[in-house]
């Protein structure tokens, strides 16, 4: 299916000179948005997945379908203040600001195998802590799956030596 149909181009938002990728569009139509995330569980079936982690905010929209798909559980990675337990934390870069990621200090049982799903993989920042985080409570990231890539920032480039899938690439 070709989703980038589906995806809208935002012009200077949130700032003067970015790109924004809205998948709204794509959630809006159950059919594209139940092929992509079809084509993320497939993806993940071949990894044996005991957990999917996903960043917030869209991490969680990717995530949790294919979680329920495969009878796996969702741990979420929040940004500071945000959970409501004992957290481990992350410094990270995005393509346009730095903040803190979190995660529960139980979320990741040791050896579990874990994708990690997001909607856009840009510059690498994000994804990179939450890989950080996943591995320092010893679980062991066996893919990470996207809806778009934006190849243009390199951020595959920080995932070098994991599993990528991206269903569209700007």
């Amino acid at each position: 299916m070709d989703y980038k149909q589906y995806i809208k181009i935002v012009e200077d938002w949130p700032k003067q000179g970015i790109q924004f990728k809205d998948i709204t569009p794509l959630m809006d139509n159950g059919k594209a948005f139940k092929s992509a995330v079809d084509e993320i569980v497939e993806f993940a079936k071949e990894k044996e997945i005991d957990i999917i982690v996903g960043p917030e905010a869209r991490g969680f929209i990717v995530g949790c379908p294919v979680s329920y798909a495969l009878e796996v559980g969702f741990a979420p990675v929040r940004k500071e203040g945000k959970l409501p337990r004992e957290v481990i934390k992350m410094d990270y870069g995005l393509e346009y600001g730095k903040n803190v990621l979190t995660i529960h200090k139980d979320a990741i049982k040791p050896g579990q195998r874990v994708l990690i799903t997001d909607d856009l993989l840009a510059t690498g920042g994000t994804i990179e802590a939450t890989i950080k985080l996943v591995e320092e409570l010893g679980g062991v990231v066996v893919g990470c799956a996207f809806l778009i890539e934006l190849s243009y920032l390199d951020g595959k480039d920080k995932l070098d030596g994991y599993d990528v899938l991206a269903l569209m690439t700007y």
